[in-house]
């Protein structure tokens, strides 16, 4: 009888541990983060900083760049362009050490229909995610507001079982907490400012993140023609340090803001981002 009682305690303490071992540094089951954007770059501006400190603490990241980014140059040809931009994500998604879902639409073709959303949630329950990172609902251009817009409903659609994706993958269950960046420029698409409600402290990793940007050696000339946005390394360092002012506590930082919790996390409550990143965060 007590070898009997030795032996449950001992499977009970490994099963703890176990789960322990599991949950790890943020006090999560599930340490998997994903972030999708409409562009080659996109990630780099406004969300990267973020997944790097998430990865230091233990996270697995995958990346979702919906876009071939073939619009994006003032001289190449589409073929050129596109084989191009595919090399430079790589390379910045490589340098982070991210997990790269590759592009499967051209540029401005980012709608919110049926057949692009399958895509979506085909990519989303491949990388099973307990954190989505995802761009503004209301940024500058449509292809951006159309990827908020599909990477939620992604999201949303995780666990049914009855819903179309392709390629076709398996549902599956669990929390999954949606955060949108801040838009390009910090303004919405009428102008107006966009505040944050949770601040993220990048200054640790922003070398990093200004390199993976830095990849993107195409983009600098394109951005320089079309939005006059010369030397792109540094607005992406201006928009850090504006978003480090908010916090009245960081020099440079990204901001986010959550989505409604109803149908993705159990709790109203539920934070996770600001639990995985715990000691590196100002809510405002």
């Amino acid at each position: 009888m007590a070898t009997g009682k030795k032996t449950v305690n001992v499977a009970v303490k490994s099963a703890k541990a176990n789960k322990a071992e599991k949950i790890g540094k943020s006090g999560q089951a599930n340490q998997t983060a994903m972030a999708i954007a409409a562009h080659p770059d996109d990630i780099e501006f406004m969300m990267a900083g973020t997944l790097l400190r998430l990865k230091e603490r233990g996270w697995k990241i995958h990346c979702l760049v919906l876009s071939t980014g073939d619009c994006g140059t003032p001289n190449e040809t589409k073929a050129a362009i596109v084989k191009k931009r595919l090399k430079e994500a790589k390379a910045s998604f490589d340098l982070a050490g991210f997990v790269f879902h590759p592009p499967f639409v051209g540029d401005l073709e980012i709608f919110y229909e049926k057949k692009l959303l399958a895509r979506v949630i085909s990519e989303v329950r491949l990388a099973k995610p307990s954190i989505v990172l995802t761009q503004s609902l209301t940024d500058y251009m449509e292809d951006h507001d159309a990827t908020a817009r599909l990477a939620a409903m992604a999201a949303f659609c995780r666990g049914m079982n009855n819903i179309y994706c392709t390629p076709k993958r398996p549902p599956f269950a669990g929390d999954c907490a949606v955060y949108h960046a801040l838009p390009h420029g910090l303004c919405d698409n009428m102008r107006r400012p966009v505040k944050p409600e949770l601040i993220v402290d990048v200054e640790s990793v922003f070398p990093l993140k200004r390199a993976m940007l830095d990849c993107h050696a195409s983009q600098k000339l394109w951005l320089d023609v079309s939005q006059g946005m010369d030397a792109y390394l540094k607005t992406q360092e201006d928009m850090a340090r504006t978003v480090g002012k908010m916090s009245r506590k960081f020099q440079l930082a990204e901001g986010w803001l959550r989505h409604n919790h109803l149908a993705f996390t159990r709790e109203a409550a539920a934070d996770p981002l600001a639990e995985a990143l715990a000691g590196g965060t100002v809510r405002l």
